[in-house]
């Protein structure tokens, strides 16, 4: 088998093991997924708001849920580890299924996207940005984009801290897409410079001028007779 293939074929089974997660970890809210090669075999790192529900009774759900990935995957003795979100409302994959799940409850779109916003920017965000795409309204497809902050569009700061999250919210007019994207409060970006020594360099005192006594007349110029004034508006 070419390397190509090799790549395709990995990408692929990512792919679909992230949909299986998502669709199984739906009750404990899913926050993101990480999967990491070991010479033990493959670790699986899941991040829920709720970890007990996906964990079950003395690990039972668990056991069941790597046995199902092993024989569905074929992945090299599987290990998932369940992690908690600390922060579920700076996380965009939580921000997004949660959006996604008021829609389905009947909210209007408006009013879900700019309260996800204000939750979002209260919980410590330096920006975010909320984008709802399908049937809002009519029979014909649109896009609403609700943002607050600041937000980057490309470049390394999107790569290294803006956080993006997917959801689908199934209508009776259709399927909404919604998709989320955070940007972190710690998050420094390229155009933000600091001069060392800056801060504990002394400034130079600014010398104040004398006031002016009020008996010393100030000299106007007279205006220059030769200078045609333009002629006042009736």
């Amino acid at each position: 088998m070419s390397a190509e293939r090799k790549v395709i074929e990995e990408a692929t089974r990512r792919v679909l093991l992230k949909d299986f997660l998502v669709q199984e970890s739906a009750r404990a809210g899913f926050g993101g997924l990480e999967i990491t090669r070991t010479p033990m075999g493959t670790r699986v790192t899941l991040v829920c708001e709720r970890p007990g529900i996906l964990i079950g009774h003395r690990g039972e759900l668990i056991k069941r849920l790597t046995e199902e990935i092993h024989a569905r995957f074929q992945l090299d003795n599987p290990q998932i580890e369940v992690q908690e979100e600390r922060a579920p409302n700076l996380n965009a994959q939580l921000m997004s299924e949660k959006l996604a799940s008021t829609l389905e409850r009947g909210w209007h779109f408006r009013r879900a996207g700019h309260s996800t916003v204000r939750r979002i920017m209260e919980s410590g965000a330096r920006g975010c940005q909320v984008i709802l795409s399908g049937k809002l309204t009519g029979e014909r497809h649109r896009t609403e984009r609700f943002k607050a902050g600041t937000i980057k569009y490309c470049g390394e700061a999107v790569r290294l801290w803006v956080e993006k999250g997917f959801y689908q919210a199934r209508l009776k007019p259709g399927v909404i897409g919604v998709s989320v994207w955070i940007m972190r409060a710690d998050s420094k970006l390229p155009d933000e410079i600091v001069v060392k020594g800056a801060a504990a360099r002394p400034k130079t005192p600014v010398p104040e001028l004398p006031p002016v006594p009020e008996d010393v007349a100030v000299a106007v110029p007279a205006a220059d007779p030769s200078v045609a004034l333009p002629p006042e508006a009736p």
